[in-house]
């Protein structure tokens, strides 16, 4: 079985890549190889954040790597917190500090004004070291109220289009059948089948 190791400091990533993979793959954290392993996420867009991520974690291992950078995209916010999602509150802020300050900001907006959208940018380094990048959406809207214990982020708050549950009212099994990691998976799945052939 090939490890494919993720660049990521978030061991909810890792789960949540391993199991949209399944059992072919085994998603190994960049902390397996160095568990100080870091990096400066200065880029503005989230595919810049990816390679940034992904060519840390190369410098360890002659493998294949995997990075992600995802986050919300609020439309009336002109994109924000976007690829200051996770630092949104300030640099270190938890997730319940970036979801309450998001509610803050929000606060007044009429409900058809919060269209929000899950990014998922995904940069694989293959053994040549060329950058290949798969992106997924998942569209949907901030609702007032934190609601359900499952998944982390901003996850309380989002209600994927077509549900009326929040994704962290769903099952895990749920919530990745939908969301834009399984998305950016799928065309990564997909590209490896392709290249494979």
């Amino acid at each position: 079985m090939p490890t494919l190791y993720l660049a990521t400091r978030n061991a909810h990533k890792a789960q949540e890549i391993q199991a949209i993979l399944g059992a072919e793959w085994r998603v190994a954290p960049s902390s397996e190889l160095d568990p100080q392993l870091d990096w400066d996420e200065n880029g503005t867009t989230f595919r810049a954040n990816a390679l940034i991520k992904a060519k840390a974690l190369r410098t360890l291992t002659p493998s294949p790597v995997l990075a992600d950078d995802s986050g919300l995209e609020v439309d009336v916010l002109e994109g924000a917190p976007g690829v200051y999602s996770a630092r949104y509150a300030g640099p270190d802020a938890t997730d319940r500090d970036n979801l309450y300050k998001l509610l803050r900001v929000l606060q007044g907006v009429p409900e058809d004004q919060r269209r929000a959208s899950f990014v998922c940018v995904l940069c694989y380094l293959d053994a040549e070291g060329i950058a290949h990048y798969f992106e997924g959406r998942c569209e949907g809207r901030i609702i007032d109220t934190p609601r359900g214990s499952e998944g982390f982020g901003y996850d309380p708050i989002f209600v994927p289009d077509g549900l009326e549950k929040t994704f962290a009212e769903l099952t895990a099994e749920e919530k990745n059948s939908i969301s834009h990691r399984n998305r950016a998976m799928l065309a990564f799945q997909e590209f490896l089948i392709t290249r494979n052939q």
